[in-house]
């Protein structure tokens, strides 16, 4: 999985090839075993769960 960003425990990646599930440009974060996409456009939550706490931090 390429990474492209770690912060507090986050971890950012992108993938090149992933319009299968999402039709929208997002990127994906894991934490603790969680793992959510989150559109770049906007910051909306796309799918998936991580703790609102850390969702905010990737949405910022």
């Amino acid at each position: 999985m390429p990474a492209i960003s770690m912060f507090y425990g986050i971890i950012i990646s992108l993938y090149f090839y992933d319009d299968e599930r999402h039709s929208l440009p997002h990127i994906h974060a894991k934490y603790q075993g969680q793992d959510a996409s989150f559109s770049i456009l906007d910051g909306a939550l796309l799918s998936g769960e991580i703790p609102p706490s850390k969702a905010r931090l990737v949405q910022a």
